[in-house]
């Protein structure tokens, strides 16, 4: 085994390591972004939801153009631009609370009252900070995972990117995991200080990068900004793929309230001491769990019957999550930890999310490859993720929406009792996300009878 471990190059693991780190520092930041937005900067539910949903949709974008970028520039050119967009990303939004306060904007001292934030367009400095992120985050996404495949070689490649994809999800447990220890013992200014966890972390990164990573030379390879365009446009164009992109949206538009409604709605109809960072671990560790399995079992079946199961318990994980509203009484005693009946309810809808995932993420790769020209698979699949962007654009805006509408910010309240009656329907929220997921999957039934004529023909 050692041998085996010590048959990979320093590149690859300086950049397992730094995707380790990233990783970290992202999800210590994105789980709590739209509470940093509305309970620091002063945004409303639906202005944090959109810029959270610009943000998260432009990382899932975006790689193909910075990929390119990165193959005519060299991987660690690319990685140095990267981690320093990053580092000043991050720490950016640790300062910007704090020269809001010096020009007499906000006042952190006793709480956080906004002193003129609101009415001033400062605020919306959050905007190129978000940017920059958002375009050094882009360039980790292609970069390390061509680092892993050029580094890698027929015999290793496989526990290659089983390597990467471990530290990815233990980059992403522990982002998530750290959140509430490090808020909580930060008491008001923990949204504040978490940013400068997150730019310590990449920081370390760029200094990894600038004395170990040493890659084959990639400079000058890869397609052009033109040519990915041109690809893009007929992505749009072909109409089997982009209605199967649009029907895969219903699906990841529910998901991502892991990262959109669900953090403020559990924490408003919760209670502070919820955990949110903590449940939306629940997640990746069910895929970890059941994708093997789940994947051997519908082995014999078509990409598309496995996509269609797992499209079918979406609506069931949403109903699953408005049901905690349905509890009334005490917390649920598991014996080992005691939950509110909508946190507890939460997790359950988290779970079946989980197992959704498991059937449909694994084969939507071969059914979109499968729906693309034959012989421009590889063009095609450079954008199979334009249901993520797209998910994150529609799911965050109309998260805002129903947040502000059935589960209002609680200080916009006078009293306890007038938001206790704004938001008696929150749980309502859910019923949107089930119709949705609900439509998604009786979508992809009628899609499939309907390539499968055409195919026919």
């Amino acid at each position: 085994m050692f041998q085996k471990l010590k048959g990979f190059t320093r590149a690859f693991w300086t950049a397992n390591i730094v995707e380790l780190l990233e990783r970290g520092a992202y999800y210590g930041v994105f789980i709590v972004i739209t509470l940093y937005l509305s309970r620091i900067l002063g945004f409303s539910d639906v202005e944090a939801a959109l810029i959270s949903g610009v943000f998260s949709g432009g990382l899932y974008l975006l790689p193909t153009f910075t990929g390119a970028l990165a193959d005519k520039i060299g991987f660690k050119s690319s990685l140095l631009i990267a981690f320093t967009l990053l580092s000043i990303g991050y720490f950016g939004l640790g300062v910007l609370p704090t020269t809001l306060e010096s020009i007499g904007l906000v006042d952190y001292s006793d709480g956080i009252k906004f002193t003129g934030l609101l009415e001033s367009s400062h605020r919306w400095t959050i905007a190129p900070i978000m940017l920059v992120i958002m375009i050094g985050g882009s360039f980790i996404k292609s970069v390390i995972t061509g680092t892993v495949a050029k580094e890698t070689t027929e015999l290793n490649r496989a526990q290659g990117f089983s390597i990467f994809y471990m530290m990815v999800n233990i980059g992403a447990f522990s982002g998530k995991t750290i959140v509430k220890p490090l808020r909580v013992a930060m008491g008001d200014m923990g949204l504040i200080y978490l940013n400068y966890f997150s730019a310590a972390m990449t920081f370390l990164a760029l200094i990894m990068i600038v004395f170990f990573y040493k890659s084959s030379k990639t400079d000058g390879e890869g397609k052009t900004l033109k040519e990915i365009w041109a690809a893009l446009i007929k992505v749009v164009t072909n109409g089997r793929l982009i209605t199967l992109i649009l029907i895969i949206t219903g699906f990841w538009m529910v998901q991502h309230q892991l990262y959109a409604t669900m953090p403020k709605y559990v924490l408003r109809m919760a209670g502070e001491g919820a955990s949110p960072s903590w449940y939306a671990n629940v997640n990746p560790l069910v895929v970890v769990l059941t994708v093997t399995f789940v994947t051997r079992i519908m082995a014999s079946k078509t990409p598309l019957f496995s996509m269609t199961v797992g499209m079918f318990i979406m609506p069931l994980s949403a109903i699953a999550m408005a049901s905690g509203n349905w509890f009334i009484g005490n917390q649920i005693d598991l014996g080992f930890i005691s939950m509110h009946p909508i946190a507890f309810m939460m997790v359950i809808g988290i779970v079946l999310q989980g197992l959704a995932e498991s059937f449909i993420s694994p084969r939507f790769l071969q059914f979109f490859s499968l729906q693309a020209p034959k012989g421009e698979e590889g063009l095609y699949l450079g954008f199979s993720h334009l249901h993520s962007f797209l998910s994150s654009i529609l799911g965050f805006g109309l998260s805002g929406y129903l947040l502000s509408t059935y589960c209002p910010e609680p200080k916009l309240f006078d009293t306890r009792e007038a938001w206790e009656a704004a938001s008696v329907n929150a749980h309502y929220i859910w019923y949107y996300f089930a119709a949705i997921a609900l439509v998604s999957a009786i979508s992809l039934i009628i899609y499939g009878k309907v390539i499968q004529r055409l195919d026919a023909k």
